[in-house]
Formats: C-alpha cells, sequence, structure tokens
C-alpha cells in the first residue's frame, strides 16, 4: 500500500528534478521551504520532526535540494516532506506540502472496529509501523 497525503500524492515519486522544479516555483512566489520527516505517517500525525531550520530568505534552489540530499541520506527509511509557508498575510500558512521520500516498503494501516452503546459503531486507522517502537519501525 502507497501513502498518499499532500499534494502530487497520486502521481508516482517525484523525481529530484521534479523537486527542483517545485522549489524554485515555491523560491519565485516567496515562500519559505521547511523539511520535515517522520516514522509515522498517520494522516492525523501533524507533529513531523524538522530537519534543520526552515529555509528563510533562501533564493537559490541550489541550497534546498542540498539539503533535501542531506536529509534523503541520513534518513533513507523514514517519510520526508517538503512543506512551503507563504507569509503574506502576516502569518505563516502551509501552502505546499508533498512526500519527497518514502521507505522502500510500506506497511500500510489497519482499521479497527469498535462496537459502542446503541449500536455506535466506531473506526479507528492505525498504522501497522506503530506496532513497533519509534526508531525501529522500518
Amino acid at each position: 500500500m502507497r501513502l498518499t497525503q499532500g499534494s502530487f500524492s497520486f502521481l508516482p515519486d517525484l523525481t529530484d528534478e521534479q523537486i527542483a522544479l517545485q522549489v524554485n516555483y515555491c523560491l519565485t512566489k516567496s515562500w519559505a521551504i521547511s523539511l520535515e520527516f517522520t516514522d509515522d505517517p498517520h494522516p492525523r500525525n501533524a507533529y513531523w520532526d524538522l530537519w534543520g531550520l526552515p529555509l528563510f530568505d533562501i533564493q537559490d534552489p541550489a541550497a534546498v535540494m542540498f539539503e533535501v540530499a542531506a536529509v534523503k541520506k541520513a534518513k533513507p527509511n523514514m517519510y520526508i516532506k517538503l512543506t512551503a509557508f507563504d507569509n503574506a498575510r502576516g502569518t505563516e500558512s502551509s501552502v505546499l506540502s508533498f512526500i519527497i521520500s518514502r521507505p522502500a516498503y510500506e506497511p500500510g494501516f489497519k482499521l479497527t472496529r469498535t462496537d459502542g452503546k446503541s449500536r455506535n459503531i466506531q473506526y479507528t486507522v492505525e498504522s501497522y509501523a506503530c506496532d513497533k517502537p519509534s526508531g525501529a519501525r522500518y
């Protein structure tokens, strides 16, 4: 099962050249870029680990791509995403986010059903990766 989150999620994985084009687009819009990684890709997990500091005031796409290569090399078995932020209205708002790297094996998710009172049925989505301790998931 392939995780689908963020922009371009239903397309094949982007190549480095395609990522560089997206980075260039972000920089022409004066958006700040950050790189994040996690081993728990649950859709409600909004707290991915930040790779370094957000790349504010970076104008050269090569500098961003250097960081992309560094995080891919350091975290080969993690989900890595690029997020762009726009501060045009005085707040940092995410305007673009997409996965740039993923583990070779993605275990997927399971659906857990809970029967409650009055025939109330609740479903919970849980990642198979979370069955293992953090740091040993992939």
